[in-house]
């Protein structure tokens, strides 16, 4: 008998309200998320094993459960309303979903279009990036980000039991920290035998791509056509529509998993070979080169330059049906010695007299003059502010910066920003209060105001300070760790129900850049959420760049993965009674929403 909350059994099967989805209108806020997301991920890990088992017509049949899932629909609307960054930003129709009531109505006419929905045009957009150019984005509307999500979950479990192995750009589990540790383990060390790079990158690769390469390899997927529509909607750019006959929009949700998709291969084009038995298993065949790729950047670790040149010939010659070519500008032939900068890192091998010298990765140098000039600018901009508004804007610039850097040898550059960003900070005192003297600057704005730590130059809001006389305070680069980051195992996924002992292992090892009092409310509750069960601290796709992680620091002082300083009670009561915990806000208003109907039917 199906449950009337539209959640599966334990047993594992589907019910027919979890296919088929609501009848009527629903509560948003009522939903039991965990449930549902037991039912994708149990998909997924089926999916992920039935490929793995090359037993496709089990898998098509899996994929066409997915796509017709409604816990599938739930969770990729709440990914794309929700919890997405771009979650504000509107297709050509106008149209967000910011409210509970809008999700919920927005989830149903997904739901019911899911076989009839017809791709509109995305809205061109362009962002600015290095050297003073731009890059286009193409923003979906709002039910074709929605649609893409759903697509995404049924599509990405196959392809990730087919992977390469150092393939680290927009997958689930892995990052850019993956794909520097790679390259650590690789050029580290006196047997280090790779010593000449070629460092890679495709020119616009995203706008480039040649259809039949991006659909050709996905088969029989049951939502093929589908994309097919998405590939070829169109771009409307000041009110006028232009076909798309190659490409796929970046920003739309499901268009870095195509790119993964079609470049699907490279590593063979290169000449990578695996050792597939031994103690070894795994690592390249002594010999051959090791690429490390992330998206459409990639980096080919060679023995000499004429190997070089063969992998660079042979990657040429696989791209160019797909339409790709090298960007000759960005595309460099170095040594090790030479150094070159990959994901805002400068990887580079240092001599030390006769010996094979050390290998250091550092932020790089114009990673450190892009974070020093958005520091000077938004401290100009905040003149006329208060103290308060500083550290609210300043602090996640900070903290991202810091978390995504924090795996590799940082700890001179933390401390020269820190010593640039308190001379900002002066000046910004000084400006505030032109006819104050300078120590009454420093006494009014900087103190002791961490407890942890013996540090009298801590800038801080007096003003702003609690009934206990805690000062809110600025966060300084140098508080962050360094942490050397745990590197992904060969060709480890999520997706793979064998492996979750290690991903539970992994995220207890990896220590999330949270301060003291936070890493303890973690530990106390198991890194889980009281209210749901699920990880307070375990995003599918990790923080990919600092400004992602800013991003993410956000979303932990405000929404998706909260920090909610708070005494609650659950349902029924906790067994503990009354404490502080660390919840997901999306929990937290479920919770209120519910006691609040209690509340209005029982007063």
């Amino acid at each position: 008998m199906p449950r009337p909350d539209g959640l599966t059994n334990r047993g594992g099967t589907l019910d027919t309200i979890t296919v088929n989805g609501p009848k009527d209108d629903f509560d948003w806020d009522a939903v039991q998320w965990r449930a549902h997301e037991e039912n994708v991920a149990r998909l997924r890990h089926r999916i992920f094993k039935a490929t793995r088992g090359q037993d496709w017509v089990k898998a098509r049949s899996l994929q066409k459960m997915m796509l017709a899932s409604w816990s599938n629909t739930l969770l990729s609307v709440r990914q794309v309303t929700q919890r997405n960054s771009g979650r504000r930003t509107a297709g050509i129709d106008g149209e967000v979903a910011l409210t509970s009531a809008a999700r919920a109505e927005v989830a149903v006419r997904v739901h019911q279009s899911r076989s009839s929905w017809d791709p509109v045009p995305v809205r061109r957009v362009y962002i600015p990036k290095a050297g003073g150019k731009q890059r286009p984005l193409g923003i979906p509307v709002l039910m074709d980000r929605c649609h893409q999500a759903r697509v995404r979950n049924a599509l990405e479990p196959e392809w990730e039991a087919r992977f390469e192995p150092r393939s680290y750009g927009f997958r689930p589990g892995r990052g850019c920290a993956d794909a520097v540790g790679l390259l650590l383990t690789v050029l580290n060390g006196p047997r280090a035998r790779r010593v000449w790079i070629l460092d890679a990158d495709l020119s616009a690769a995203f706008d480039n791509i040649d259809h039949d390469r991006l659909l050709d390899p996905l088969g029989s997927f049951p939502a093929r056509g589908m994309i097919a529509q998405w590939l070829r909607a169109g771009v409307m750019e000041k009110g006028r529509l232009a076909p798309t006959e190659a490409g796929t929009p970046q920003g739309g949700v499901i268009s870095p998993l195509l790119m993964n998709v079609a470049l699907h291969g490279l590593e063979t084009a290169a000449g990578v070979r695996y050792r597939r038995h031994g103690v070894n298993a795994g690592k390249a065949v002594a010999g051959t080169p090791v690429l490390v790729r992330y998206a459409d950047d990639m980096v080919a670790c060679c023995y000499d330059q004429q190997q070089v040149s063969r992998v660079k010939a042979g990657l040429a010659e696989w791209l160019a049906p797909r339409g790709l070519v090298f960007n000759e500008d960005k595309t460099r032939v170095v040594a090790l010695e030479e150094g070159f900068d990959f994901l805002g890192f400068n990887i580079r091998r240092y001599r030390q007299g006769h010996g094979p010298g050390k290998l250091l990765i550092t932020p790089s140098q114009d990673a450190v003059r892009r974070v020093r000039k958005r520091l000077a600018d938004e401290v100009r901009s905040l003149r006329g502010s208060n103290a308060g508004a500083v550290i609210a804007r300043l602090n996640p610039i900070i903290r991202g910066w810091a978390a995504y850097y924090r795996g590799v040898v940082s700890s001179r550059v933390f401390s020269a920003l820190d010593h640039y960003l308190w001379r900002l900070l002066y000046r910004w005192g000084c400006h505030t209060h032109p006819n104050k003297a300078r120590k009454w600057i420093a006494r009014r704005y900087f103190g002791r105001f961490n407890k942890f730590r013996n540090d009298r130059w801590v800038f801080g809001a007096r003003d702003a300070a609690n009934e206990h006389g805690d000062v809110p305070y600025l966060v300084k680069f140098s508080w962050t760790s360094i942490v050397r980051h745990q590197l992904v195992k060969g060709a480890a996924s999520p997706d793979d129900p064998d492996l979750s002992d290690y991903w539970a292992a992994r995220r207890r090892k990896v220590p999330p850049p949270l301060d003291e009092y936070n890493v303890r409310l973690l530990a106390r509750q198991d890194g889980r959420c009281p209210l749901c069960g699920d990880h307070l601290l375990s995003p599918r796709q990790p923080p990919q760049s600092p400004h992602e992680w800013e991003r993410w620091w956000l979303q932990v002082t405000r929404r998706a993965i909260a920090v909610d300083y708070l005494t609650h009670h659950g349902r029924g009561g906790t067994p503990d009674g009354n404490r502080t915990r660390l919840v997901h806000t999306s929990c937290h208003r479920s919770l209120r929403a519910r006691q609040h109907g209690k509340t209005a039917h029982h007063p």
